[in-house]
């Protein structure tokens, strides 16, 4: 990188918790349950409960492959308006063969584009190079192609 701050000092005022902590599941705000799961399961996109407690209470689980976070949906679990989730990023190695995959599945994927910011000018794609798409409801996914990762992105042992 030359000519840009970008400070990889991840010192802060406050010091860094020795308590892990993994993002576990995204909540998506959905107007219908059973489309919606549809629409997931047709990514390939592992089916982990479709929870039904009552006719006020459901939840639906899915996690997108070797993902570590899963999403949810259902009815009473949030009060956000269907589609107000946005800029959800979806790392992959491969973003072509990622975009290529969703399309083949019947998803609109707009083209890959490359957006490096002043001062980046580290070789290849990686971070750069993204595509985007929704879900029915519009919420917004992103598909960011990565292939290494920037000083400082990793946690240490």
């Amino acid at each position: 990188m030359s000519g840009t701050d970008m400070s990889t000092d991840t010192s802060t005022e406050s010091e860094v918790s020795t308590i892990d902590m993994n993002l576990e599941v995204v909540t998506l705000p959905v107007s219908d349950v059973d489309r919606a799961k549809s629409f997931y399961e047709s990514l390939g996109w592992r089916m982990d409960i479709d929870l039904v407690v009552s006719d006020d209470v459901r939840t639906v689980q899915l996690t997108p492959p070797h993902s570590g976070c899963s999403i949810q949906f259902g009815k009473g679990g949030t009060t956000a308006e269907p589609g107000s989730a946005q800029v959800m990023i979806l790392a992959v190695s491969d973003i072509d063969a990622a975009r290529d995959d969703l399309i083949s599945r019947g998803v609109e994927v707009s083209e890959v584009a490359e957006a490096r910011p002043p001062g980046f000018d580290s070789p290849g794609r990686s971070y750069f190079a993204r595509a985007s798409f929704s879900d029915p409801d519009g919420n917004g996914w992103v598909l960011q192609e990565i292939t290494t990762r920037l000083p400082g992105r990793e946690w240490e042992d």
